[in-house]
């Protein structure tokens, strides 16, 4: 599949949540396999539905990221419930912007929860570079990218 990239109004606005019964149901089993493809064969870290033009409130993120986290890879209406007051600013660039690349103050620890694939509901804490990629996932489903925050 191929990335929507900017100026694509689908980047530009708060996704649509995605319900329970729908996950459960394994109606968007295919798009995470897609999206996590796509993530990887784009070399990416992380990918929201919306980067593969789908209105939906789903990313997924890097197996070894998720892993090394002991976090799950897909989440669907996630939200981060609590960020610290200790940033750091990293350079993060963007599949939906190629070639911009920007330092983005981030918070060090979130409070994370959302959905997992099989419908569950989860909750956790994040830091460092696991939380900055749920961060920016984060804010492409709120309709941010990398380029709002820099301005």
């Amino acid at each position: 599949m191929e990335i929507t990239t900017l100026p694509n109004q689908v980047l530009g606005h708060k996704t649509k949540p995605v319900p329970v019964e729908e996950i459960k149901a394994g109606k968007y089993a295919q798009l995470v396999l897609d999206m996590k493809k796509s993530m990887i064969d784009n070399i990416g870290v992380g990918l929201a539905a919306n980067q593969l033009g789908q209105d939906l409130s789903i990313f997924v993120i890097d197996p070894k990221v998720a892993l090394a986290g002991k976090v799950p890879e897909a989440y669907f209406n996630p939200e981060i419930t609590e960020y610290s007051d200790e940033t750091d600013d990293v350079e993060e660039g963007c599949l939906s912007i190629p070639g911009f690349y920007v330092e983005i103050p981030r918070s060090k620890k979130i409070k994370f929860k959302a959905i997992d694939e099989t419908g569950k509901k989860i909750k956790f804490k994040a830091r460092g570079f696991l939380a900055r990629i749920l961060q920016h996932e984060t804010d492409h489903l709120n309709g941010a990218t990398i380029k709002d925050r820099s301005a």
